[in-house]
């Protein structure tokens, strides 16, 4: 009896705990769904400059998981630096609980150089740092979807 006792007593106190957090499968649709044709628009700033935020603008027609690891293929609409290209982009995004974070280090986009971000993805809010090369700074938005 005292076993059953226990028993009910952690199921019922661990249970909430258990069910709060989806399965992966289930955040990994959530994401592919929520990033399917979107638009980041925001401002980046760039450290050590005495000017005011400017604006930038990222288009991601999708976004798809690459195998069991941390990659996944964003293909992305970039404009940066007088540059205008769509590029299929292999991208690390990590999880904090129920939230993605685009992760990269030093990754090389050909055409446009060598770059390392960490962006956080919450909601329909983008924030995060970036660097290319010794310059680097802070960016921050809105993702809204498209309207075709």
């Amino acid at each position: 009896m005292k076993a059953f006792i226990l028993f009910t007593i952690l199921v019922f106190n661990l249970s909430p705990l258990l069910a709060t957090e989806p399965a992966k499968a289930e955040l990994h649709k959530r994401f592919e769904s929520s990033m399917k044709n979107v638009r980041l628009r925001g401002h980046f700033t760039v450290s050590g400059k005495d000017r005011p935020p400017a604006q930038e603008t990222y288009e991601i027609q999708n976004v798809q998981k690459l195998g069991d690891g941390d990659l996944w293929i964003f293909t992305a609409r970039v404009m940066y630096g007088g540059k205008d290209v769509i590029l299929p982009m292999p991208l690390p995004v990590k999880w904090v609980g129920e939230v993605p974070v685009i992760t990269m280090q030093n990754l090389a986009i050909p055409g446009l150089g060598t770059f390392s971000a960490h962006v956080v993805l919450d909601g329909d809010k983008y924030a995060g740092t970036w660097a290319h090369g010794k310059v680097g700074g802070h960016m921050y938005g809105s993702i809204e979807k498209i309207k075709k």
